[in-house]
């Protein structure tokens, strides 16, 4: 097959997956330091590094069960992931524009 899935093919990659890995263990060392702050910087360093932070964030959540408030800290993520990209966004329509 002549076309194949792009994102299947960076999510296998190991030196993204390194890459993001040793992000991780810089900016929060451990599952457990993981918090609202940490996780922001966190999407902040991947996005910097070419990192898609929808991606790094999939990875954070099969992890959830080991962060402690999780549910602040995917709250966070989501919000800073719709402000910070642009598939994240939501679309908006104005009523009155669109009239």
């Amino acid at each position: 097959m002549a076309y194949q899935n792009q994102f299947g093919a960076f999510a296998n990659d190991p030196t993204v997956q390194s890459k993001m890995e040793k992000i991780w263990v810089d900016i929060c060392g451990a599952w457990t330091n993981c918090s609202e702050t940490t996780i922001q910087q966190f999407l902040a360093k991947c996005q910097e590094e070419s990192i898609d932070p929808q991606y790094c964030m999939s990875w954070v959540e099969q992890h959830q069960a080991q962060i402690p408030n999780w549910e602040a800290v995917s709250k966070v993520s989501l919000g800073w992931i719709n402000q910070h990209t642009s598939t994240g966004s939501p679309l908006s329509f104005d009523s009155d524009t669109y009239q």
